[in-house]
Order: C-alpha cells, then structure tokens, then sequence
C-alpha cells in the first residue's frame, strides 16, 4: 500500500510550529520562575493538582498530565526525597497509591509565585475571539490527531 500525503500547506505548518514555540517558550518561563524553588513545571503540576483536588490516585495523575508512568514515578519519588508529598495505599483498592502533600509541601505551595502571569503575558492583550478560534483549531486538530492514535493502539 502506497502512502500518499498531500502537500502541506505553508499556514498549517506554521500553526503547529508556532504552537509547540509557544508551548517551550511558556515552559521555559515556568522553569526559570520555579528554579530558585528546586522546582521543575512537571513537580509542580502534581502539587498544584494535590493542593487544589485534594489527596489523588498516582495513576490517575499520569492521566491528567499525561505522561508516562515511569516519568510520574521519577517525579513522586523526587517529591517523596524532598518530602513534600507522601504516598499511601489506597483505602479502596491497596494496590493504589494514593498521593497527597505534606504539611511542607502545603507549606511550600503557599509560598510559590503564582504563575498566571505567565498566560497574561501571552494571551492578556489579544482579542478573545482570535483566542477562541486558536483554541478550536487546536482542539479539532488534536481531536483527530488522538482518533488515529487509537486506531492504531496508541494509548494517550
């Protein structure tokens, strides 16, 4: 079977370009803020979702953030070192880890930056319509792109 492609079009080049910039430019901002912290953005996405969601399942963090199991697992045992979360077995399945912070994981996500800044240095003067209709075209793209990864059993 012969795979054809079209030939892509200079815009639609572009758009994915400039959306995965865009993604390291704000990773790197995170990053650099959260450094003097001994913070990298992934550590920091597994507090700010214990911190405002409560105690979670570490498998449904890979889930939520999607990454890999053996990433989240270097990322939880970093946190555990630095005693900043603690795990446990869950009380309805043992098998489970269940993952909450410590009073000095608490203690250290109130003295955190809050990083908004960084989405209203990018996103905070341009028109909410122009902003909608990235967020469409980068949803309907992602949409199709994650139905041929299934099809092909590509697990997200």
């Amino acid at each position: 079977m012969e795979l054809r492609m079209r030939k892509p079009t200079r815009q639609a080049d572009a758009l994915g370009a400039w959306a995965k910039r865009c993604y390291f430019a704000g990773r790197a901002v995170m990053d650099a803020t959260l450094r003097p912290y001994d913070l990298g953005s992934t550590q920091w996405y597994v507090l700010h979702r214990l911190a405002n969601e409560g105690p979670t399942k570490q498998r449904d963090l890979v889930r939520i953030l999607q990454i890999e199991r053996a990433t989240l697992s270097g990322i939880v045992a970093t946190l555990l070192r630095k005693q900043l979360v603690e795990q446990t077995p869950d009380a309805g399945d043992q098998r489970q880890k269940l993952l909450r912070l410590t009073p000095t994981g608490d203690k250290l996500w109130r003295e955190l930056p809050d990083l908004t800044f960084i989405r209203r240095a990018a996103f905070g003067d341009l028109d909410s319509s122009d902003i909608a209709t990235a967020v469409r075209v980068l949803q309907a793209a992602t949409e199709r792109l994650e139905t041929i990864a299934a099809s092909k059993g590509v697990r997200k």
